[in-house]
């Protein structure tokens, strides 16, 4: 959709709602996993684990028909000390991915020890959408650029929850959209050690530069493209994720690549960043024991440096 059209758009939110249900939404630019990606805003928080900024989510940009994509990944570390740190097939309308495979087998022993196990292979959700930084007081340049911005169910459950109020007073809002939507203002508490997103919420509804046409066409004009996160050539072939799967976990049959030999030195510790790039806490997670599934993102930098390390295998 161009700017043009954008204009005279009909502000449909049940579509937008259809959508993000029929994918099961109540989706690192996959191929992309470098450690460092200038695109992605993260937000920054202080010694005690709080945070806050304020972003504006953006419309679907040109030739894409939602404003967000959705996609899992795997992170996990085999006994061998190798990283598993794969775009789950699954994300590709359904198909079939070996550790899911796996995960589903393991739970179904009813085994406490592979339930252990499932957790800790599990899935993890993701949805990555453009988005305007209107304030971040932590890191002032980022203000009035457009970045990609990625996170987990909670976020998007606050998403859905303006889409579709659930009080008669209350009227459904596109929050991604330029003349109708509403800022949303990210707040992050340190709650037993996790990062808790209860509080964030979005302002009232109003129009983006006043709705100056000229501001908000060159907006739209420097968003990125979500196509990549679910382009099926940034997915390996399942043959290839069982045998890479296989070596992680120190099966029989799997040869090594470099970046992984390294990691099978006794003596050699897996790597670590520096512990002021560490994650000072991540996300609880719920979990889905049917889909054996992490319903959140835990953003952790650490996963993306050894997939960097992976990359080549």
């Amino acid at each position: 959709m161009s700017f043009a059209n954008l204009k005279t758009r009909s502000t449909n939110i049940d579509a937008l709602v259809q959508a993000a249900e029929a994918a099961g939404g109540k989706p690192q630019s996959a191929g992309k996993d470098s450690y460092v990606d200038d695109r992605l805003w993260k937000p920054t928080v202080d010694k005690a684990g709080n945070g806050y900024a304020v972003l504006r989510f953006l419309p679907a940009s040109e030739g894409e028909d939602l404003p967000w994509v959705r996609y899992w990944d795997h992170a996990f570390q085999g006994p061998t000390g190798q990283w598993f740190i794969e775009n789950c097939r699954t994300s590709l309308n359904g198909e079939a991915c070996p550790v899911c495979e796996q995960n589903s087998k393991l739970w179904n022993t009813g085994l406490d020890d592979d339930k252990v196990t499932v957790r800790k292979q599990k899935r993890r959700l993701h949805y990555v959408a453009n988005v305007l930084v209107v304030n971040d007081p932590s890191n002032p340049q980022n203000e009035g650029k457009v970045f990609l911005y990625k996170f987990g169910k909670k976020i998007f459950d606050k998403i859905m929850d303006v889409m579709q109020p659930q009080f008669q007073d209350e009227d459904p809002v596109n929050p991604f959209d330029f003349w109708e939507g509403a800022d949303f203002k990210l707040k992050i508490r340190n709650v037993e050690g996790y990062r808790n997103y209860d509080k964030s919420e979005f302002a009232s509804p109003a129009q983006l530069f006043g709705g100056d046409e000229s501001k908000l066409e060159a907006l739209y004009n420097s968003q990125y493209s979500l196509k990549e996160f679910v382009d099926p050539n940034n997915y390996k072939p399942y043959n290839e994720l069982k045998a890479k799967m296989a070596r992680v976990l120190g099966e029989e049959g799997g040869s090594y690549s470099t970046a992984e030999q390294i990691s099978l030195d006794e003596t050699a510790a897996a790597p670590k960043l520096p512990q002021r790039e560490q994650p000072a806490m991540q996300e609880r997670e719920s979990f889905d024991p049917v889909s054996a599934t992490s319903n959140d993102s835990s953003e952790d930098d650490t996963l993306s440096y050894f997939a960097k390390l992976a990359n080549d295998s």
